[in-house]
């Protein structure tokens, strides 16, 4: 008989397949990749537990628990980005919970202080160029102000998440002042009005609109994984840098979860978490969304490690949260829309 047991069969005895009186879960979730399909049939697979969705954009995921209030049947909140969260927290929709596995597994600054949210894959916010015109491109996010890029910067509005996240952790490591200062030295370099998404980011370089960009890394390594309109087929012309190594490293930011604060199934939404940051998950996150594990260890995906290694900000992204309100604040006074 072969030694070598299924992934499936180690994390079932893990969590066990024992039928308990109510096998179901309510998953309220703003995330919105296919691949997270074979996360959700797997643990259904290993626990006999049914994964009943509601899905949506992350606002209107927390309005609606928000709306349903302790009649909630949501069980497990997850959502993309630190700041989402803790609004979640901050509107009382989360409750804390003890999970050795989930401490064990997770990084302190990957998860809330108060155990109501744990971060569950990263993604680094990095920065693209032209390779053709750009031989200077900042090594720094304080460069991406330097003056000598006016005219050169395509990135995202200040109502996006990841343009608010990254200017929080700007204040946390900074100070409001630094990062007022470079709010407005990146407005003054913009390429054009602060549009689209993070792909339109990238595609503004081969376009030519721009020559140095900002973006998550999973977009850019999805381009690499497979074919994306407008990038993959002049991504040769696209060079990255992961900003700030000799300093505080690449920005982070997360996808996460936490248990509902009505959770009508809380064991349930607990397994489910715990399973979320099993090695065959967090491999499905790399492989399946060219993100980056919030587990040690597990390996990449080629399109993810292709990127190269790096040093990461590791940051406590709870505190960088709390600093939301402020960058919003900031965006407004310099005038990044």
């Amino acid at each position: 008989m072969n030694n070598l047991l299924h992934p499936i069969l180690i994390i079932g005895m893990l969590f066990g397949n024992s039928v308990a009186a109510d096998k179901v879960l309510n998953l309220y979730s703003s995330r919105h990749y296919d691949t997270d399909e074979r996360l959700y049939s797997e643990f259904e697979d290993i626990t006999g537990i049914t994964i009943n969705r509601i899905e949506g954009k992350a606002d209107e995921i927390l309005a609606r628990i928000d709306a349903e209030g302790a009649n909630s049947p949501a069980d497990v909140l997850l959502t993309v980005d630190t700041s989402r969260l803790e609004r979640a927290k901050d509107m009382g929709l989360l409750q804390s919970i003890n999970s050795t596995t989930l401490e064990a597994r997770i990084p302190q600054f990957l998860q809330d202080t108060d155990n109501q949210w744990f971060g569950l894959s990263q993604r680094a916010r990095i920065l693209f160029y032209d390779k053709n015109d750009v031989t200077d491109p900042p090594m720094t996010y304080s460069e991406l102000a330097d003056p000598k890029h006016k005219g050169r910067v395509c990135i995202r509005s200040s109502t996006n998440v990841y343009s608010q996240t990254i200017l929080a952790a700007i204040i946390e490591h900074a100070g409001e002042d630094a990062a007022k200062d470079w709010a407005s030295g990146v407005v003054a370099n913009f390429a054009r009005e602060p549009q689209g998404g993070d792909t339109d980011q990238l595609r503004g370089i081969v376009s030519g609109e721009c020559d140095i960009a900002m973006s998550n890394t999973y977009y850019f390594a999805r381009a690499i994984r497979k074919d994306v309109s407008g990038v993959s087929d002049q991504i040769d012309k696209i060079g990255w840098i992961f900003p700030d190594q000799a300093e505080h490293g690449a920005h982070m930011n997360l996808s996460g979860g936490g248990v509902a604060a009505h959770a009508p199934n809380r064991e349930n939404a607990i397994k489910f978490l715990e399973y979320l940051v099993s090695d065959q998950a967090q491999q499905y996150f790399s492989a399946g969304n060219d993100e980056y594990p919030a587990v040690a260890g597990v390996a990449l995906s080629p399109s993810v490690a292709q990127l190269g290694f790096f040093k990461a900000d590791d940051v406590d992204l709870s505190q960088v949260a709390k600093n939301v309100a402020t960058a919003q604040r900031i965006f407004n006074e310099t005038g990044w829309k």
